[in-house]
């Protein structure tokens, strides 16, 4: 039997502590099926000693650059800590609302990555990086490839989830999770104006609620924290798993 891991990554300072903490009580609430839960991070302070904190594999990176996501592409790591087996990466503000194993358990012989079909670009060969099962040491080649071409890659691709979809698309290896498993708090949860000025937002039927864009979880819950032209009502019913 494989073993299986939840991964997440925390660096800087967006996300404090917690929010890995909450992440893997809600794991634990929401996974039936055994599993370790590892944080790649530069700062394991405040961290639930059940959460294995690992260091962040070096990137090199230029410094000063826009936040894109890219450190994400170190899960790809051919060797992550001696890790082996097969990792469930979460981001750290999304929100578990039922059951996961099946996160596990769909298609377990298929190769390849399972990601997120984007929302807003149905269309295009991109997925969100948010949930996405690999197996791990996958793909040696793709770090080779981004660290090489980087200055060109950054031209290409907006961001880590647009270079992953990409590579891994040309082995013909990307699959997308069954559009109902995850949804998006801002095209699923919100309301358009007017309605948004006094509906709260609704509460989707999935089983993983994608946080993206400016507005994160304790603040869909307090309500407010978008942009000026989109009035956010509080969704107290978030607290029930969040």
């Amino acid at each position: 039997m494989s073993q299986r891991y939840i991964l997440c990554m925390k660096w800087g300072d967006k996300y404090p502590a917690e929010y890995v903490n909450r992440l893997y009580r809600m794991v634990k609430r929401h996974l039936s099926l055994p599993f370790t839960m590892v944080c790649l991070t530069d700062n394991d302070e405040g961290i639930d000693p059940a959460v294995r904190c690992l260091p962040i594999p070096s990137l090199n990176l230029p410094d000063g650059l826009p936040e894109r996501g890219w450190l994400k592409l170190t899960t790809f790591t051919p060797d992550l800590h001696g890790l082996q087996g097969t990792a469930l990466f979460l981001d750290l503000d999304v929100v578990i609302m039922d059951n996961i194993d099946h996160f596990f358990t769909h298609q377990p012989a298929q190769q390849g990555v399972f990601i997120i079909r984007d929302w807003k670009r149905p269309w295009r060969k991109v997925g969100n990086s948010s949930v996405y099962r690999f197996e791990l040491g996958a793909y040696p080649e793709l770090l080779e490839d981004f660290r090489a071409r980087f200055a060109e890659i950054r031209q290409q691709f907006r961001n880590e989830q647009a270079y992953l979809s990409w590579y891994v698309h040309q082995h013909n290896e990307l699959h997308y999770w069954p559009s109902t498993w995850c949804k998006s708090y801002k095209y699923h949860a919100l309301r358009p104006l007017p309605l948004s000025l006094w509906l709260m937002p609704k509460k989707p039927d999935c089983d993983i609620l994608i946080f993206h864009g400016e507005v994160n979880p304790h603040d869909a819950i307090t309500g407010g924290g978008g942009k000026w032209y989109r009035h956010i009502l509080p969704a107290p019913w978030l607290k029930e798993y969040w």
